[in-house]
């Protein structure tokens, strides 16, 4: 089992950055890849991005690439999702995801464990 606890969501004005963190408890963090989604009132989970569980690669949805960065410190269990130049259809409630492989978590070929989200509101 891994838990996750998803902090640093609020309400920011379009063009603002904020900084989402993930701290992971459980199994060994270092093991997992790890991955933020988000949704949207009335509108489906979609994935933003993730990152290997060496940190070495991360991927990106393509609405918020040169926008948003992924990164994680193994030795504080923590995963981060950096967010600049927010846009209001950026606003949901954001989620983090540990799973063996990104793509696990994409398409749910595995177990995925899953933080009760944050939620960011961006203001036009």
């Amino acid at each position: 089992q891994v838990q996750l606890v998803e902090s640093g969501g609020g309400l920011v004005q379009a063009g603002g950055s904020l900084r989402l963190s993930c701290a992971a408890s459980g199994r060994s963090f270092s093991n997992y890849a790890m991955g933020w989604f988000r949704q949207a009132p009335g509108k489906e989970r979609d994935f933003v991005g993730g990152v290997s569980s060496s940190g070495r690669s991360t991927y990106y949805a393509d609405s918020v690439k040169g926008r948003f960065t992924i990164s994680r410190d193994n030795t504080k269990n923590t995963v981060y999702l950096q967010m600049n130049n927010l846009k209001p259809e950026d606003t949901a409630v954001y989620y983090c995801a540990a799973a063996l492989t990104i793509a696990t978590m994409q398409f749910g070929a595995g177990t995925t464990y899953w933080g009760k989200g944050t939620l960011v509101t961006v203001s036009s």
